[in-house]
């Protein structure tokens, strides 16, 4: 009976973590048939069946994150057993530990004496001191660790053996997981009450990766300055008045932040650059990634050959791949390639901030909100102002202090005088 691989979606996917089955043990399939949703590193996506068959084996559980080209299932003809069957790894990101070892000083319990009591003392005998051959899932390792088991079941009662969460919680019986939590080990043995968990996988699970891996490989340095806004408001004003059926009364303030960008960034080509190995890349064209809100997470998709776009242009493409994120909807291929990014926590009142890079990139622009500020004119006298704020990450080993200040200075020229833009 032939084992069901997960497929590689995507050239930079090499892990994705199951969502949600679409099928059960038993259940018929057929060609097309979507078996099962998965997260991958830049969305979610259906994992089709390429043959037909009856669902057999689970090899993996919802949550579980699973190496791409590894079976996670098993597809065979009715009667069948497929329950010989074991995932040929544990799932990608899963510790092979599970806690204190039998062999070492297990140390207190957490929680008071009463609660203590109610950790059952599970003997060697019953457990044996490793689990069999079908391994365990991350959920009754964690489970079995915040039990303070000694050690595994020798067998489990999921495909081949493997251990899984109802296993642990068989052998923990009558303890309820909220009581365990509450005196969790991370607490310092102390009961905090009803709290609620989210397990890190997904986007959620690569930003987290991405945002330390940028912080700890790269020397970022953060220049801030405003810009008179006035221009900006004055255009967009424009645009939205108008009632067209192109959509340029769709064009937004981010829109002519990017588009400007597009334009000024050619002319300072250390900033349109990554950092990959011990080379610089410089590019040609302007590849501009933007970040955008999701449900799932932060995502940034890319506006590619973005200099080569009008503004209209590059508002609907904006638009069309801002939605696609939202929607889980857009492919892998669309977030990755860019060569500098936008941005924007204006809309939320944020005045100034710290963009973390985008790693490789080498420079990135965070947008502010627009606030009256006060202002000198030449004649001395005080004034209020429109300004905007923006602040520019780098990474200092690939571009310094003054290329950076050369770029905002120039961005934000373009920025007070959009009719400039149209030179360029």
């Amino acid at each position: 009976m032939p084992e069901v691989l997960m497929p590689k979606l995507g050239n930079t996917v090499e892990s994705v973590i199951i969502a949600e089955w679409h099928k059960n043990l038993g259940d018929d399939i057929a060609v097309g048939d979507t078996i099962c949703e998965v997260e991958t590193d830049k969305s979610a996506m259906a994992v089709e069946a390429e043959f037909p068959g009856v669902l057999l084996a689970k090899l993996f559980e919802v949550n579980d994150e699973v190496t791409v080209l590894t079976p996670f299932a098993v597809v065979g003809e009715p009667g069948e057993d497929g329950s010989n069957h074991v995932p040929t790894s544990e799932p990608a990101g899963a510790e092979s530990g599970m806690g204190p070892s039998s062999g070492e000083s297990d140390g207190p319990l957490p929680g008071s004496p009463a609660q203590r009591e109610l950790i059952p003392a599970v003997s060697g005998g019953i457990l044996g001191h490793r689990s069999g051959k079908g391994g365990a899932s991350p959920r009754a390792r964690k489970l079995a660790a915040l039990g303070r088991l000694p050690s595994l079941p020798e067998r489990g009662s999921g495909p081949g053996g493997r251990i899984i969460e109802r296993d642990i919680r068989g052998i923990l019986d009558g303890i309820s997981l909220d009581a365990l939590e509450m005196v969790s080990p991370d607490t310092g043995g102390k009961n905090l009450g009803p709290m609620s968990k989210t397990p890190v996988k997904g986007v959620r699970r690569l930003i987290a990766r991405r945002m330390l891996s940028s912080l700890q490989e790269t020397a970022q340095l953060t220049l801030n300055t405003s810009v008179n806004a006035a221009s900006l408001l004055a255009w967009r004003g424009a645009y939205k008045g108008n009632m067209d059926e192109q959509g340029i009364s769709k064009i937004t303030l981010n829109d002519l932040i990017m588009y400007t960008v597009t334009r000024v960034l050619p002319r300072h080509p250390e900033l349109n650059a990554t950092f990959v190995g011990d080379e610089i890349r410089q590019y040609r064209h302007v590849h501009l990634g933007f970040a955008v809100d999701t449900p799932r997470g932060l995502m940034v998709p890319v506006l590619e050959f973005a200099d080569q776009l009008s503004l209209l242009e590059l508002s609907k493409t904006a638009r069309d791949l801002a939605s696609a994120c939202r929607e889980s909807a857009a492919a892998p291929a669309q977030l990755t390639g860019s060569t500098f990014t936008v941005t924007n926590l204006g809309a939320f009142g944020i005045e100034s901030f710290t963009p973390v890079l985008n790693a490789p990139e080498a420079a990135i622009l965070g947008v502010g909100s627009i606030v009256n500020a006060p202002i000198e004119r030449e004649d001395g006298s005080l004034g209020i102002e429109k300004r905007m704020g923006l602040s520019l990450t780098i990474d200092h080993q690939v571009v310094d202090g003054a290329p950076g200040a050369r770029f905002l200075k120039d961005l934000t020229s373009m920025l007070g005088h959009l009719e400039w833009v149209l030179a360029l």
